[in-house]
């Protein structure tokens, strides 16, 4: 792995996950994971193909991608879905294992 800080499969799984979301902003894998966004690319540039690592940059830097809080529609004042549960600072929260 690219990053200094050291995360099971799980967590790495997750961090991916969210990083591939367009509505999961890179602040709230900062909150989850205190992993800031140039760790995240590299992350996402260490565990993804070429290809898919060129394809989730181009989306992120686009107008589609709500990655940025800064870029984000002023509506949106949260971090997930209304349907998803309600993150509370534990590492996995969308999943059960």
């Amino acid at each position: 792995m690219v990053s200094k800080k050291q995360f099971t499969e799980v967590e790495l799984d997750r961090i991916i996950e969210m990083a591939w979301e367009d509505r999961t902003p890179f602040e709230a894998i900062l909150y989850q994971f205190k992993l800031p966004e140039k760790e995240i690319i590299k992350l996402m540039r260490g565990n993804l193909k070429e290809s898919s690592f060129k394809r989730w940059r181009k989306r992120v830097n686009s107008g589609v991608s709500q990655k940025h809080l800064k870029k984000r529609n002023p509506d949106i004042s949260r971090f997930k879905c209304s349907r998803q549960k309600a993150i509370s600072g534990n590492k996995i929260s969308k999943r059960s294992y």
